[in-house]
């Protein structure tokens, strides 16, 4: 099962993994990581959960990525920094909430990040 996001001095564990699937298979809308063609149900809810644990995660980790990337991009130093609002449109968020994944990024980068329990910015 994938484990919790680690705090920034802790080795990052790696999520259960996520299996790309062919794009034959992905086309079908019944078919879902194979999970329809599991019968036994506790192996279905063991697999299941891994997946759902693993999408958090990575969840989880692509919000840290783009609070850093807000931060960079807001950053007063750039000559081409962008504004709340215009991070906003960019990543189709409103603009209270770009200002702060910005802070949140800012944050991350400062390393005072780590006493969060998820990456939602909130």
């Amino acid at each position: 099962m994938a484990e919790p996001t680690p705090r920034r001095n802790e080795p990052r564990l790696r999520p259960a993994p996520l299996l790309f699937e062919p794009a034959a298979a992905a086309s079908d809308p019944e078919h879902f990581f194979d999970l329809e063609s599991i019968e036994d149900p506790r192996e279905l809810l063991s697999r299941a959960t891994e997946l759902t644990q693993a999408f958090r995660a990575a969840a989880d980790r692509a919000v840290e990525f783009q609070a850093v990337a807000a931060a960079q991009l807001a950053d007063p130093r750039r000559f081409d920094r962008l504004t709340p609002a215009d991070i906003a449109e960019r990543a189709e968020w409103t603009e209270d909430y770009a200002k702060k994944m910005v802070e949140f990024g800012r944050d991350l980068m400062r390393g005072e990040g780590e006493d969060r329990t998820s990456a939602d910015p909130l």
